[in-house]
């Protein structure tokens, strides 16, 4: 069976993670998060994917390639103008004539059994089978309910509370029959939950709803972000990760120096090539990825922190992002879901909290923002 992912978006509430890096390729533990969904596809010997692109195509390209060092084949199909969701799967059409195949959005993390989910469309004979995963707060999504056969009744997108019936959303991951292809007009932003769906259903199509309580995360902000690195370093996904494990929930990357007076709490990662001088404190959940320095004296908690980054001394990290490139002084806070763009340079005893954002290559010199 084919995948088809949808890569296209601009990812503007990521923000200023995703300004230079599209969000399937931005790292999660040291992967890029589309190579992690295509790893997890070839376990299901699903080895044929279509990556549907937009912006900023060639970062796949060059970094993927064929696929074949990953054991899989990808053709890469790019969208002139934004299409949406279902209009990019047309534009891929060519593709995907001959057998039912998936498509899914390239932000979501899952550990959906895909095997279980084909093996559901076939046994209902389905048109389309639409993942299902239940939610706390159902308003933030596209509302699903289904029928005691799991067919599909309607869909309602981000509905008020006295229109909730079930918390059953869509999880972004459907199974479709090729033939509904023909009904999506050519070259035009057209929808699968808006327009394609709703649309099956005036038809009498069989629309069907796979129920599934596996692991369900969409990274479309910061803080889910962080969380996702979090969760995977407490095992609740299945992960490859990158690194050797030094000690129980410790990964290491080659070349690594870590002072002897420092001190690891775990789960934690560190990359390859890393500096982590004396006396610097490294607690739970945080990531650190390669090239990067941590002065002395520092402490980091719930924290990732990307490639070739240098940290002074003293400093103290706590639930924020600092992307590749950033270079942070001495005496510097940096706390609370602040997100820091790539190539900035923050000056001595500055302190950023409360879900500040630094667009790329800003300049902070010494203290001009203390709380």
């Amino acid at each position: 069976m084919k995948a088809v992912i949808l890569v296209g978006g601009e990812g503007t509430r990521l923000r200023p993670i995703t300004y230079q890096t599209p969000k399937p390729m931005i790292p999660l533990v040291g992967m890029p998060l589309i190579e992690y969904i295509i790893r997890n596809l070839k376990k299901y010997e699903i080895e044929d994917i279509i990556l549907s692109t937009f912006y900023m195509p060639a970062i796949f390209s060059s970094h993927f390639g064929n696929g074949e060092k990953l054991g899989v084949n990808i053709t890469y199909v790019t969208e002139e103008v934004p299409l949406g969701t279902c209009g990019a799967v047309k534009n891929a059409e060519k593709y995907l004539k001959d057998e039912p195949f998936l498509v899914f959005n390239g932000d979501i993390i899952t550990s959906l059994d895909f095997r279980e989910l084909i093996k559901y469309h076939k046994q209902k004979e389905a048109t389309v089978t639409i993942t299902l995963t239940p939610v706390d707060d159902p308003t933030m999504y596209g509302l699903v309910p289904i029928d005691s056969d799991g067919r599909v009744l309607k869909f309602l997108e981000k509905p008020k509370w006295d229109e909730i019936t079930t918390n059953l959303i869509n999880a972004g991951t459907y199974v479709l029959e090729p033939e509904v292809l023909e009904l999506v007009p050519e070259g035009k932003n057209y929808s699968f939950e808006r327009e394609l769906f709703p649309l099956l259903l005036s038809k009498g199509e069989k629309v069907f709803g796979f129920s599934s309580k596996s692991y369900w995360l969409d990274l479309g902000t910061s803080q889910k972000y962080l969380k996702a690195q979090g969760d995977i370093l407490d095992r609740k996904i299945d992960f490859d990760f990158q690194f050797n494990q030094e000690k129980v929930g410790i990964w290491i990357g080659a070349n690594t120096e870590i002072s002897k007076s420092s001190n690891m709490f775990p789960p934690l990662v560190i990359g390859e090539n890393c500096k982590i001088k004396g006396n610097v404190i490294i607690n739970n959940h945080s990531v650190i990825l390669n090239n990067t320095e941590i002065g002395s004296g520092t402490k980091i908690q719930n924290s990732l922190i990307m490639d070739n980054c240098k940290i002074g001394s003293n400093c103290v990290i706590n639930k924020s992002i600092i992307c590749s490139g950033v270079i942070v002084g001495n005496n510097v806070h940096i706390l609370n879901g602040t997100v820091i763009g790539s190539d900035c340079l923050i000056g001595d005893q500055n302190v950023l909290t409360n879900d500040i954002k630094l667009f790329p290559k800003t300049v902070l010199s010494k203290g001009v923002i203390t709380f």
